[in-house]
């Protein structure tokens, strides 16, 4: 009895650790940086192959504001991330 809650505890302590490290990673300037950085370079290829808009640069601020806002997260860039947080 005594050894399966010293388990349980230790369980515990390991799931509370990933939801740290989680709410770490969604809350950091890396994945911020890094959303907006991709975002931006995709509008802008993507508004040159369909048309020739006026000042492309300043348009494609726009979506790369919005998508910034959302919840995507980069698995690759995370575990490097990871790693130097610990």
């Amino acid at each position: 009895m005594e050894q399966e809650l010293k388990e349980e505890i230790e369980q515990i302590k390991q799931r509370n650790k990933r939801v740290e490290r989680d709410k770490a990673w969604e809350t950091s300037w890396t994945r911020r940086i890094c959303i907006m950085i991709l975002t931006y370079i995709v509008v802008v290829l993507y508004s040159f192959s369909i048309s020739k808009i006026s000042n492309i640069w300043l348009s494609s601020l726009v979506p790369v504001i919005g998508f910034t806002l959302s919840t995507l997260s980069l698995n690759v860039v995370r575990r490097i991330w990871e790693k130097k947080q610990k």
